[in-house]
Order: structure tokens, then C-alpha cells, then sequence
């Protein structure tokens, strides 16, 4: 197995990139949200891999081992959480992970995995991503001298957007039952909520807790199978 933290020791953060050296292995089926991911990366100095659902993080994990994970909550293939268990537990332990979701009720399911922190989406503060992973490492892992708080704001690719409309369009068309409900309310959620697209979140929200009260959800999902063509629209038409 490559160890990606063996080969971080031999760079040092500065505080221009104060992730200079580390490896982050980001769990995200969202391209949009790994889009903001990959540029704070980039902006921080540390370098991206990612994996879109559980079956990929697992066998990324057997290759190599990174300093950083970045777990979504809800992923298509089960819960971010059963990996941040498995992480957790695992010796040697990963020097940083990290649950995220849209869903401020994951927070507590994170933790109680056994995360380090936190990060609620959208995430799009660079000061506030690199200070999530800071926090957790050592003091010879952070940059020397003082640095200044980069409060910048990241604004991903819209044609990753179109990414996941695309995606989300795709499985509205095949079979939809509870399972499929629950994913696409949260991970659209997460998506509206980095795009700051009101109305989607809100759609998205509604069929959430229509689901949730056992209403029914026929109506529901037209709605947001027309917001995600109308989106899906827009893109091609610009």
C-alpha cells in the first residue's frame, strides 16, 4: 500500500498553502460539491482524489492511504457513515476525517461515527475548510508564522452542476422507491444548496419531508423531475 502521509512529511505547509503536503481523499458523488473542493485544494496547496460512493472510497483505500477524508453522508451505495467507522477504528488511523452533508441532522450521525469534525455544505469558505483540517493535526504539520484568514468564497464549475442535474435526471427515469426518495432529496440538497438555487432546495426540502411523514410523494417528484430538466435546459440553451 502507498502511503500518501509518509510521503507528505517531505513537504512542509506555508502560509500562503497551509495544506501544502497533504493528500485528501474527498467521498463525494456530487461533482459540483467536489469541484469547490478540488479548487480549495488547489488554492490550500494539497492535493484531491476522489471517490463517488462507498465502493470506490474502499478500494482507493486498499491502493493508498491519505492524510485527509472527506466523507459525504449520503452516498448512492449506503451511509458516509459506515466508512468514518471504519476509519476510525482502522490502525493506522488517518490524521484527519471529516463527515459533510447538507442535512444538519447528519452532524450528530458523523460524530458519533466517529469524526474528527464537521463540514456543513455548501462548502465554499476557503478559511473555513483549511481551519476544519488544521484544527485536527499536529503542531509540526501546521505552517509557521501567522496567516491570515482567507474568508474568499470558491465558485465551482457550472458545467459540474450540469453533472449532476444530468445524474439526478437519469435515475428519476428508472424505478423510484423510498431508498431512491431519501437519495435524491439529499443529495440535491447539498447540490442546490452550494449553487445557491433556492428553488431546488426548497423542492427538495419539501419532498424530504414528505417522505419523512409518509405523504404522498407522486407530486413531489414531478416537481423536482421538471426543476431538474428546466436546469438541465438552461445549461444547453447557454
Amino acid at each position: 500500500m502507498m502511503d500518501d502521509q509518509a510521503l507528505d512529511q517531505m513537504h512542509r505547509p506555508t502560509v500562503a498553502r497551509p495544506l501544502l503536503g497533504l493528500t485528501i481523499l474527498a467521498v463525494e458523488d456530487s461533482r459540483y460539491a467536489c469541484d469547490a473542493l478540488r479548487l480549495m485544494c488547489m488554492h490550500s496547496g494539497a492535493r484531491l482524489r476522489r471517490a463517488d460512493c462507498l465502493k470506490s472510497a474502499r478500494r482507493h483505500l486498499q491502493v493508498y492511504r491519505p492524510s485527509v477524508v472527506v466523507v459525504d453522508m449520503g452516498l448512492p451505495d449506503g451511509s458516509g457513515a459506515d466508512l468514518i467507522f471504519e476509519l476510525s477504528t482502522s490502525l493506522p488511523r488517518v490524521s484527519v476525517l471529516l463527515g459533510t452533508s447538507g442535512d444538519s441532522f447528519a452532524e450528530d450521525i458523523a460524530f458519533a461515527a466517529g469524526a474528527d469534525g464537521f463540514l456543513s455544505k455548501p462548502i465554499t469558505n476557503l478559511g473555513s475548510f483549511q481551519n476544519a483540517i488544521l484544527q485536527h493535526l499536529p503542531e509540526e504539520r501546521q505552517p509557521c508564522g501567522l496567516r491570515a484568514i482567507d474568508n474568499g468564497s470558491i465558485e465551482p464549475d457550472p458545467i459540474a452542476f450540469r453533472e449532476d442535474m444530468a445524474h439526478m435526471a437519469e435515475i428519476l427515469e428508472g424505478p423510484v422507491d423510498d431508498r431512491t426518495i431519501d437519495y435524491v432529496a439529499l443529495f440535491l440538497r447539498g447540490v442546490a444548496s452550494t449553487a445557491a438555487d433556492e428553488a431546488l432546495e426548497s423542492a427538495a426540502l419539501d419532498l424530504a419531508t414528505a417522505r419523512s411523514k409518509g405523504m404522498p410523494l407522486r407530486g413531489q417528484v414531478m416537481r423536482i423531475a421538471g426543476l431538474v430538466e428546466a436546469r438541465l435546459s438552461d445549461a444547453v440553451a447557454v
